[in-house]
């Protein structure tokens, strides 16, 4: 009997089936309805965020039609990071949950993290099909000068 040896594509589909259950717990957890209130706690917790998170409203470093960007403190993730998102969302709190959770999967996984974990995870957290938060994502940087090309 031959052991077969674990590929790329096994590591990738377990990172998604482990963020969907992290999603799962947030909204367990912080749920259903996930705010302002509740993702200043998300934050705060380091079984859900492993590295310290604040939310800045700046367009410094974002790109154009760029909503949200995980900007790390220094060269090691444990220096902490900021999550820039675009002022422009300061008058939509209710709805700065769904840029900042997508940002957290680059927060807690870096560069190994792919743009479908960040979908997983946040449909997860907000009770989402995967699509209709994919959606959300796209119109709230269709807000901005540029738009996301979503769609």
């Amino acid at each position: 009997m031959t052991q077969s040896h674990p590929t790329a594509e096994d590591a990738k589909r377990s990172l998604n089936e482990h963020v969907a259950d992290k999603g799962l717990e947030i909204r367990g957890r912080f749920g259903p309805k996930i705010g302002w209130k509740e993702l200043q706690e998300i934050l705060l917790d380091r079984a859900l965020v492993r590295y310290p998170c604040e939310v800045k409203f700046t367009a410094d470093g974002l790109h154009d039609g760029e909503a949200a960007y995980a900007h790390p403190h220094g060269e090691k993730p444990e220096e902490g990071f900021e999550i820039r998102v675009h002022p422009v969302f300061m008058t939509q709190l209710q709805r700065v949950p769904h840029l900042v959770l997508y940002q957290l999967v680059a927060v807690n996984y870096g560069d190994f993290a792919s743009s479908e974990d960040a979908e997983t995870f946040g449909a997860a957290a907000l009770g989402m099909e995967k699509d209709d938060y994919y959606e959300s994502i796209c119109e709230l940087a269709d807000q901005l000068a540029g738009g996301c090309g979503c769609g």
